[in-house]
C-alpha cells in the first residue's frame, strides 16, 4: 500500500504525516517504503488527541496498515520465538481486553498493555507448534491433535495472527500450553497505545522501559485515571509533541450521538439545554430515545451507567430481583465486573496466570456457573481471545442499604468480581457497546454540585464519556423505573463464532 492511495480529511492527512515524520526519525520511512535498523535512545512519545468521532481510529487502523506492507513484525504478546529476529517490530495497544477487542473487530490485531509486559511460557511440545505457525520450524506431530486441527490452527493464525487463538481454534486450552509467565525482559521497538485517556503514569513509565518509540491515540474530553488529578498522561508532553485532530467523521459525519458529545464543548451548554436537545433529536432520529425506564434486557451485557455508587447498588438489586436471582447464588448469564486478584505476594505467579488471561481490574465478565472445585467459576471474559476459563472467585453482590456484601461464591484467594448490569462512568471508559443506557438522574446530580475537572464541569465529563460509550443507540433514562425481561438470563449468546474451515496453503 502507498501513502499516496490513502484518502484523508485534512486534519487527519496533516496528522498521518507529522506521525509519519516521528517514525521516520525513528527508521521507519513510510514515504520510501524503507526500514532502517532501530538505534537506542529514550523513549520517545507522541500524542494523537480529538474528541469522539474526529477520526482517531481509523488513522490508527490506516498507518496500521502502512507499517504492516513495508514489513515491520508486529507483537502481540502471545508468543515470543525462540530466535529472536532483529526485525522492526511494531504492538498495538489497550489499556483493557474490552478496549483491544474493539480494535480487532475493525481489523486492528491489538492486545493488552500487561500482555505485552508479561510473556508467557511454552510447554516445550506446544512451543513446537508456536514455532511452525510463525514460520520457524517443522510442522510437528502433536498426540491428539489432528491434521484438520492443525489445518485449522493455521488458517486461523494467517488471519488473526494470534498464536493463543489458533491453539484455542485446534482446541487447546491456554493451561495446555502456557506453563507460566515471566516479566518481558527484551526490549521491543514501537507502540502505537489506544485510549491512552486511561493510562496511568506507572503503566506509562513500564511502556517507557520497553519501547523506544510511542504514539497515543486518546480523547482529552474523557475522565483521567483516578488518582491523577485529572491530568492525563499526554497533558505533560511539549505541545510539540502533541497532534489535534478537530473535525468530526465517524459514523459518516451524521451521528446524533457524535453531535451531542459536540455540543458539551459549549461552556453555555447548561444540564437544562442539553436535554432538551436530546428531547428534540430523540423526536426525529431512533439513534437517540429519551427513555421512560431502563431495559432490564440490556443489562446482562450492556451494563447502564452511572455516576453514583448508591445509583449501581440499587439498579443491580432491582436487576437481581426482577430476574429473580436466588439471594444464594449467581444465575448462569449475569454479568461481573472484575474488582481486582486478591492473592498474597507468594503467589505471584498464579497472579500473572490470571491477569494475562483477562481478570484484570475493571474487566467485564459473564457468569457461566459453578466450576469442579469448591469456590471455582466458570467464567467468560468479554473481549479476551480466550475467553472461557475456570478460577478461584470471591464474587461480591452489593446490597442496598447494607455495608457488607453478600458472597455467594468465596474461594480463600482468587478473583474479586463485583456485579456488573450496572457500572460507573469511570470503569466505562475503554469500552463501547451497540446500545448504551445513561441514568440522567445520576448526571444531573453531578451538575448540581456544581464541581469542575480539569477546567471542564464535571457533569459534562461523565455525560461525554457515558454517551461516547454507544456504537449506534443512546438510550437517555429519566426515570427510576426498570422494565420487566422478556427473556431468562441465558449465556446462550456468548458461544464462539464458527471456526475457519478454508486452509489458504501451509507453511513447508
Amino acid at each position: 500500500m502507498s501513502v499516496r492511495e490513502i484518502e484523508f480529511s485534512p486534519d487527519q492527512a496533516e496528522a498521518f504525516d507529522r506521525i509519519s515524520a516521528v517514525l521516520k526519525s525513528a527508521g521507519v520511512d513510510l514515504e520510501g517504503d524503507v526500514l532502517f535498523p532501530k538505534t537506542a535512545s529514550r523513549a520517545s512519545m507522541t500524542a494523537l488527541v480529538g474528541k469522539a468521532g474526529s477520526g482517531k481510529t481509523r488513522l490508527l487502523a490506516e498507518l496500521y496498515k502502512v507499517l504492516d506492507n513495508v514489513g515491520l513484525e508486529l507483537i502481540v504478546g502471545d508468543y515470543e520465538p525462540r530466535k529472536k529476529r532483529e526485525k522492526r517490530s511494531l504492538a498495538i495497544l489497550a489499556p483493557t481486553n474490552k478496549a483491544a477487542s474493539v480494535l480487532r473487530m475493525q481489523g486492528v490485531p491489538a492486545t493488552t498493555i500487561h500482555r505485552i509486559l508479561y510473556t508467557p511460557v511454552y510447554d516445550p511440545e506446544y512451543e513446537q507448534l508456536a514455532e511452525w505457525l510463525i514460520g520457524q520450524g517443522e510442522k510437528p506431530d502433536i498426540a491428539g491433535l489432528s491434521v484438520g486441527a492443525l489445518t485449522r490452527a493455521f488458517a486461523f493464525y494467517l488471519e488473526h495472527k494470534s498464536i493463543a487463538g489458533a491453539l484455542a481454534v485446534a482446541g487447546l486450552r491456554g493451561s495446555d500450553f502456557i506453563t507460566g509467565w515471566k516479566r518481558r525482559e527484551d526490549p521491543l521497538d514501537i507502540a502505537f497505545l489506544d485510549e491512552a485517556s486511561m493510562l496511568d503514569d506507572k503503566q506509562c513509565e513500564d511502556l517507557q522501559e520497553i519501547f523506544s518509540t510511542i504514539v497515543m491515540f486518546g480523547d482529552p474530553a474523557q475522565l483521567a485515571p483516578v488518582n491523577q488529578s485529572g491530568a492525563m498522561v499526554f497533558d505533560r508532553l511539549k505541545p510539540a509533541q502533541v497532534i489535534h485532530l478537530k473535525r468530526i467523521h465517524r459514523q459518516s459525519g451524521d451521528s446524533p450521538i457524535s453531535d451531542l458529545a459536540y455540543a458539551l464543548g459549549d461552556p453555555e451548554v447548561t444540564f437544562d439545554d442539553f436535554e432538551a436537545q436530546i428531547q428534540e433529536i430523540a423526536k426525529t432520529d431512533e439513534r437517540v430515545q429519551w427513555a421512560q425506564r431502563v431495559e432490564v434486557d440490556l443489562m446482562a451485557r450492556s451494563p447502564v451507567l452511572v455516576w453514583r455508587n448508591v445509583t449501581r447498588i440499587r439498579l443491580i438489586h432491582a436487576f437481581r430481583s426482577v430476574h429473580k436471582a436466588p439471594a444464594n447464588e449467581l444465575l448462569p448469564g449475569e454479568p461481573l465486573i472484575c474488582d481486582g486478584i486478591e492473592l498474597p505476594v507468594k503467589y505471584r505467579k498464579k497472579r500473572l496466570d490470571l491477569e494475562a488471561r483477562g481478570l484484570i481490574k475493571g474487566a467485564q465478565v459473564v457468569y457461566l456457573g459453578p466450576g469442579k472445585r469448591v469456590g471455582f467459576s466458570r467464567l467468560h471474559v468479554i473481549g479476551a481471545e480466550e475467553a472461557n476459563l475456570s478460577a478461584a472467585s470471591i464474587i461480591k453482590i452489593e446490597k442496598p442499604d447494607e455495608e457488607q456484601p453478600f458472597i455467594p461464591y468465596a474461594a480463600s484467594m482468587g478473583a474479586a468480581f463485583l456485579h456488573g448490569a450496572a457500572v460507573t462512568i469511570h470503569k466505562a471508559q475503554g469500552s463501547q457497546w451497540e446500545t448504551v443506557q445513561v441514568f440522567a438522574p445520576d448526571i444531573f446530580a453531578a451538575a448540581r454540585t456544581g464541581r469542575n475537572e480539569a477546567g471542564q464541569q464535571l457533569w459534562k465529563r461523565l455525560a461525554y464519556v457515558a454517551i461516547t460509550r454507544a456504537q449506534s443507540r443512546l438510550l437517555w433514562v429519566v426515570r427510576n423505573r426498570l422494565s420487566k425481561p422478556t427473556l431468562p438470563l441465558s449465556a446462550d449468546d456468548l458461544a464462539h463464532p464458527a471456526v475457519l474451515q478454508n486452509n489458504p496453503g501451509e507453511p513447508k
